[in-house]
């Protein structure tokens, strides 16, 4: 199927397949002319990436990924473990959060008692 067609299928932009082919994250794409021509791995790789950075990836990490990777079909067993390292930083980033949220609690808290036990406050 031709670029217009791709993109449709797989939620993307043809602005944004020339540039994973760009920089390397889908491998560029049989030619059929001037046309350039996609398969269905290449669709299924399109979806990937759409959904991957709707999950927080960013273009750089899936590069990472993907990288040395030349083959037409999807490398599952590497997604899966992008997918571990990605559930792993965010359950860290909740962790760090959490306990923030803990110490602005008690922060506030702290800054009411403190003004309750300000003697200018019946001022």
């Amino acid at each position: 199927m031709y670029i217009g067609q791709a993109a449709q299928r797989s939620g993307t932009t043809i602005k944004s397949i020339r540039h994973y082919e760009s920089i390397g994250l889908l491998p560029a794409a049989q030619r059929q002319g001037k046309y350039r021509v996609y398969d269905q791995p290449s669709i299924d790789l399109l979806i990937f990436i759409k959904c991957a950075q709707q999950l927080g990836f960013r273009l750089k990490e899936l590069q990472a990924i993907f990288a040395g990777h030349q083959g037409q079909a999807m490398p599952w067993s590497l997604a899966r473990q992008a997918i571990d390292a990605k559930k792993r930083e965010i359950s860290a980033r909740i962790a760090t959060l959490t306990l923030q949220h803990e110490q602005l609690v008690e922060f506030e808290a702290n800054l009411e008692q403190a003004r309750a036990d300000c003697p200018l406050e019946s001022l």
